[in-house]
């Protein structure tokens, strides 16, 4: 099994970047965990700020993997973009927020990516990712 990790803007800066919202921890170091915790099956990982980077790697994960994880950031209030390359794929993806959107500003409620995923998780900081992995293996 292949999953993919994709994370949008400012996920770069994870540990830096309001901890008290998003933790402390850095992306690079909690993926070494998920994949000794997953070491059965492939996790391959991709980061961008850019809208349509994060587009080009959710279609050239089409065929190539079981699913995407994709946390994609404030970009899930508002593209539509991404949204459309969703739909255009045939892998799963869960759609991630490291902390709940719904207890935030309103702007943050909407997920335009939401309706096209097979899951959401938010809220359960970088647990999430791992309950997303989780989701795929238990199919």
């Amino acid at each position: 099994m292949k999953i993919l990790i994709i994370n949008g803007p400012n996920l770069n800066i994870l540990g830096k970047r309001q901890p008290e919202i998003y933790g402390y921890q850095d992306f690079n170091g909690f993926l070494e965990q998920l994949k000794k915790r997953f070491s059965h099956i492939e996790i391959d990982y991709y980061q961008s700020n850019h809208e349509g980077a994060l587009i080009d790697r959710i279609q050239q994960a089409d065929g190539q993997y079981e699913g995407i994880v994709l946390n994609a950031g404030a970009y899930a209030h508002t593209s539509i973009a991404i949204t459309d390359a969703i739909q255009a794929v045939s892998c799963g993806v869960v759609e991630v927020h490291i902390s709940n959107i719904y207890a935030r500003e309103a702007f943050r409620h909407t997920s335009y990516l939401a309706p096209y995923c097979k899951g959401v998780i938010t809220g359960f900081g970088l647990m999430g990712y791992q309950l997303a992995i989780d989701s795929f293996i238990n199919e």
